[in-house]
């Protein structure tokens, strides 16, 4: 099954991915992506939308608290994000090496990622 897997800003100005549900109302299993400045560049981390009390993606957000919706983002985020919700590794031929350490719990360089 295809999740329609979106990227958006909440009114409270976090930055959520999960997957949007087919009416439109919620967003399901959301994901908090939380961007951390290091010495090497800009690191992300995937973390449940109730961590610290929920560690695991689920619950759900309705969709009147979004504020922004991100039109394009990196196919790797989707891809993290499912791997973070289903517990499976996904990997696309090619792709490896671009997809490995972008985000996770302890972080990932994205830098690559960022326009200068």
């Amino acid at each position: 099954m295809a999740y329609d897997i979106r990227l958006v800003k909440l009114i409270t100005g976090d930055l959520v991915l999960g997957k949007w549900s087919a009416d439109g109302s919620k967003i399901e299993d959301p994901a908090q992506l939380q961007t951390i400045p290091t010495q090497q560049g800009v690191q992300m981390m995937l973390l449940p939308f109730g961590y610290p009390f929920e560690n695991d993606m689920s619950g759900s957000l309705e969709t009147r608290h979004v504020l922004y919706e991100y039109k394009k983002f990196p196919e790797e985020l989707k891809t993290k994000y499912l791997e973070a919700i289903s517990n499976l590794t996904l990997s696309t031929p090619g792709d490896l090496k671009n997809i490995q350490g972008l985000v996770s719990p302890t972080g990932g360089d994205i830098s690559s990622l960022l326009k200068k």
